[in-house]
């Protein structure tokens, strides 16, 4: 989280949360960081009237970028441990693993037993109990991460990582937050930290996996309009 004079920023994990991180704090003034992938409900009690920023992308992309970031990183995360199973299920199998948290519960089980018991400000800051909220739930893992970081009291003002360039600014000036030409500058010539394998995530896909992701983040890709390879 990122508390400014007018706003906090909440960080939704492969989310251009590492472009919107670098942009305010080097450019907003008063910007400052007071935690990791923290919630929207844990904000603390000085900032809560303040309205939230945060950022949401296409769940497809989004499946595709996490399974892809977490391959290459050395020692990836808990959640990309236990769903690849060390690493040896490929993409269509961990991702299925995923999909299905909200539906049965051996492998909600263990990865629950496998999280922290609470929250640590380290990697992804989910609690093993948090994830108590998507059993029997049907929803995608997504869908679940959404919810759990931005439900909460007050304003939360949603971009869309595909057109953050565009929404960034304006949003801004929304919650109050005066905009100047090296912010301009910044936005319009700094290439997103986070690589282009979501690019062509249609690739990645079978029918049947993709037809889950529709089925499980159903209401996400409704209320933000995504589709499929768009």
């Amino acid at each position: 989280m990122i508390a400014t004079d007018h706003f906090v920023f909440i960080h939704l994990q492969t989310c251009g949360d590492h472009f919107a991180k670098e942009f305010l704090l080097r450019l907003v003034p008063g910007a400052r960081q007071i935690g990791a992938y923290v919630p929207r409900r844990m904000t603390p009690p000085a900032l809560a009237s303040l309205p939230a920023l945060g950022m949401v992308r296409n769940p497809w992309s989004y499946y595709a970028l996490w399974y892809s970031l977490n391959l290459r990183q050395p020692n990836p995360g808990t959640l990309f441990r236990v769903l690849s199973e060390n690493g040896t299920l490929d993409f269509e199998h961990t991702v299925r693993n995923m999909l299905d948290l909200g539906m049965t519960g051996a492998r909600l089980n263990e990865l629950m037993g496998a999280l922290p018991p609470t929250f640590t400000g380290r990697g992804l800051n989910l609690p093993g109990s948090a994830l108590e909220s998507i059993r029997g739930s049907g929803l995608g893992f997504f869908s679940f991460l959404y919810r759990h970081m931005y439900d909460g009291p007050g304003v939360t003002h949603i971009l869309r990582v595909e057109r953050l360039r565009t929404e960034l600014l304006s949003t801004l000036l929304v919650v109050g937050q005066p905009v100047n030409a090296a912010m301009r500058a910044y936005v319009e010539a700094t290439p997103s930290r986070e690589g282009a394998a979501e690019d062509d995530y249609t690739r990645l896909y079978g029918d049947e996996l993709r037809d889950l992701v529709a089925e499980r983040d159903a209401q996400l890709i409704a209320r933000w309009g995504y589709l499929f390879g768009a």
